[in-house]
């Protein structure tokens, strides 16, 4: 559904989502990647499990959450993507344990 709208110059970066290697280019935020996947859901709500998807893109909604570099419940449209960098989608609640 989603797609880039141009070829960038910049050297692609590699991130894993869920344990799959991904390529991005500098400058795009995790959310933006994660959209362009085959299931764009970052997570699943606690209650009833329905996934949501980064909707607003500016840090208000929150259905962006996901696991990123081992921190649950990061906002991914607000985090720039890095080389090395691991993201996992987040289901149901959130653990507080380690």
């Amino acid at each position: 559904m989603f797609r880039k709208l141009h070829e960038s110059g910049a050297p692609a970066l590699t991130l894993t989502i869920d344990g799959q290697p991904v390529a991005a280019e500098p400058g795009e935020t995790v959310a933006a990647v994660l959209l362009r996947q085959q299931t764009a859901a970052t997570r699943t709500t606690p209650v009833h499990d329905s996934p949501r998807a980064p909707f607003c893109m500016m840090g208000v909604c929150f259905d962006c959450l996901a696991i990123v570099d081992g921190v649950a419940s990061t906002q991914t449209c607000l985090v720039t993507v890095r080389d090395g960098m691991r993201v996992e989608r987040q289901f149901g609640r959130r653990s507080v344990l380690p």
